[in-house]
């Protein structure tokens, strides 16, 4: 009787060259058709000369010693690197007073640390940590960087600059936007028609603008609102701009996140008495 099933076990051959590997991939994603391949070898041209031109600038022709700014100053000259080991501190600090930058140090690190302790997962004591980052340091820095209490030196906020104020913006802006946004997500949804329009209207119209324009109208318009002769600190004025514009951001999230809510599970909250 013969046998038509091959008994042994085959060999294992690896798979061709042309369908694995760096080799295969490339031929797939850059050049599948010869249009595409023309397209990758024009943008990988531009990309070798983008690449080469801002390493001719900033590396071949930089000027890294220079008494003065004349020396950079001459054409064909590339970056002028002392220019930037001589502003780095100011745009750190901005123009806080040197004696005081442990106040700025101090609160960078607490910042990092707790940011940390959010971010790995590991770290025990989440809840503690939020409370920490969200409601307590706040107020440390706050306290820390103005001044004026508990023996510390008063430094206006004219006198802030550089990442100091971007830090402060952001954190200032996470921080209140979670509950404006979630009081702005929750009115959108709500039954009341007063209440979801105006709420409505507030996100879309921040939201269908720049924030450079939410900026330029905390700075000039929200003076208007207050009553004569007070003018807030023009860094109030742009925490509450970036504050506002984050929470309606932030409504849209949250009210995304509400919407993906099973249709059962809501009415079973709702018949609970449970919030949604």
């Amino acid at each position: 009787m013969t046998a038509y099933v091959r008994t042994e076990e085959a060999p294992r051959l690896p798979a061709p060259a042309n369908i694995v590997g760096w080799r295969a991939a490339v031929r797939e994603r850059l050049f599948p058709t010869p249009l595409s391949g023309v397209a990758s070898v024009i943008i990988a041209a531009i990309l070798l000369w983008v690449i080469w031109t801002i390493l001719d600038w900033a590396l071949i022709r930089a000027v890294y010693v220079a008494p003065d700014r004349e020396l950079c100053n001459v054409e064909g000259a590339g970056a002028c690197w002392p220019v930037i080991k001589d502003k780095a501190l100011q745009w750190v600090y901005g123009f806080y007073p040197a004696d005081q930058r442990w106040r700025v140090n101090l609160v960078y690190l607490m910042g990092a640390l707790s940011l940390a302790g959010l971010l790995i997962p590991r770290i025990p004591f989440k809840g503690v940590n939020a409370l920490f980052f969200f409601v307590i340091y706040p107020i440390i820095t706050f306290i820390l960087l103005l001044g004026g209490v508990f023996g510390l030196t008063y430094v206006e906020t004219s006198q802030w600059g550089g990442l100091l104020v971007t830090l402060v913006l952001a954190v200032t802006a996470i921080v209140t936007s979670v509950p404006l946004g979630m009081l702005l997500a929750l009115g959108r949804r709500s039954e009341m028609p007063v209440v979801s329009l105006l709420s409505t209207i507030f996100i879309e119209v921040v939201r269908g603008v720049p924030l450079v324009l939410v900026l330029f109208m905390a700075a000039n318009m929200f003076p208007l609102f207050m009553p004569p002769g007070v003018n807030p600190d023009k860094l109030l004025k742009a925490v509450v701009g970036m504050s506002l514009f984050a929470s309606a951001y932030m409504a849209e999230t949250i009210r995304g996140g509400l919407q993906a809510i099973p249709k059962g599970q809501y009415e079973a909250s709702r018949a609970l008495g449970l919030p949604y």
